[in-house]
């Protein structure tokens, strides 16, 4: 009886994750512009030379053709699935991330597949778990390299040690479930039995190597649309400087924020730039020329995926509401 009201008490509402979101990315884009000089941000984005911006455009859209490749890979063991219908999802789940705090497109876009490949869900989000463990050890370990270069600043090098707590707790896991014998006799029944057995199925591939060693070009092809975009803004920079502005976006958009991580995705370009001597208002109006480069070719990307699915914009946000709590579920079960 005790334990019962304190559950429910502790249980948060779901407008409360998203709130915080917005008001994280709200902050973000005050200090981003705070103190810039707004008319000389204006006349910079107008002398962008923007030969460049159709390249860095489709640069950003090979990445997740791209990670869809890397996705089928890693579900391979389990199902053949068409690249296309993986491309698919993902981009109606970066269409989702776009319009929606809190990215639940990771979630959607795992959803569709499971139900377009016929699929258990709990499997596919799975292998969209492995997917971001993946990334987060590229991640962490690029950004460990890039130490010994550059001084960070000191809230990046914190996210990076939280992330390595999150990755050892990550690979704990995963080699608790790899070793687990699958006919030891104390095999769990039900959803939870055939998660066990495909994530085995994944784990044990040759390809479920291949997907980790893909999770390196998919990291570093990201520097590419930021390199090109430095060159239409007049930046001199080299790649090392676009994938140090990519390391910090990455880390940086771990915490919780608004649609389309704005806010976070320019202070965190901001800063990154400042490490490279480039004033505030230049910084400041790089960032929104990235942000806006970004977001708009995925935007387009995204409803041209979902027209394809036939689905609307309604029945995406149904989906949403109904797979959140489901993967809350799946994971406490």
């Amino acid at each position: 009886m005790l334990f019962g009201p304190l559950k429910s008490a502790r249980k948060l509402p779901p407008w409360l994750l998203p709130a915080v979101g917005c008001l994280i990315s709200a902050g973000a884009l005050y200090w981003t512009f705070h103190g810039v000089d707004l008319r000389a941000v204006v006349q910079d984005l107008a002398a962008t030379s923007w030969g460049w911006v159709p390249l860095a455009a489709a640069a950003d859209l090979f990445v997740y053709v791209w990670q869809s490749w890397r996705w089928n890979l890693l579900l391979a063991p389990i199902a053949r699935i068409p690249v296309w219908r993986s491309i698919r999802a993902i981009y109606v789940g970066l269409f989702v991330n776009e319009i929606l705090p809190m990215r639940p497109g990771e979630l959607l876009r795992a959803y569709l597949q499971a139900r377009w490949s016929h699929l258990p869900f709990s499997v596919v989000l799975s292998s969209v778990v492995i997917e971001r463990f993946f990334d987060g050890i590229w991640l962490f370990l690029a950004t460990f390299a890039a130490t010994f270069f550059i001084r960070l600043p000191g809230h990046i090098v914190g996210l990076a040690r939280l992330l390595l707590v999150v990755l050892v707790v990550g690979a704990a896991l995963l080699v608790m479930v790899n070793l687990r014998r699958q006919n030891s006799g104390a095999e769990p029944s039900g959803w939870l039995g055939v998660l066990l057995a495909d994530l085995r199925l994944m784990a044990r591939s040759r390809l479920f190597y291949w997907s980790f060693l893909m999770s390196l070009p998919y990291l570093l092809l990201q520097a590419a649309p930021i390199y090109l975009l430095l060159k239409a803004y007049g930046l001199e920079l080299s790649l090392w400087a676009s994938l140090v502005i990519v390391l910090m976006q990455r880390l940086g958009t771990v915490v919780p924020q608004g649609p389309g991580n704005v806010g976070v995705l320019q202070l965190m370009t901001k800063q990154a730039l400042g490490l490279f001597g480039v004033d505030a208002t230049t910084a400041a109006g790089f960032s929104m020329l990235a942000w806006i480069v970004i977001t708009a070719p995925l935007l387009l990307a995204g409803s041209v995926a979902v027209i394809v699915t036939g689905m609307r914009m309604s029945e995406l946000k149904r989906h949403v509401a109904t797979i959140t709590p489901a993967a809350s579920r799946t994971g406490s079960d």
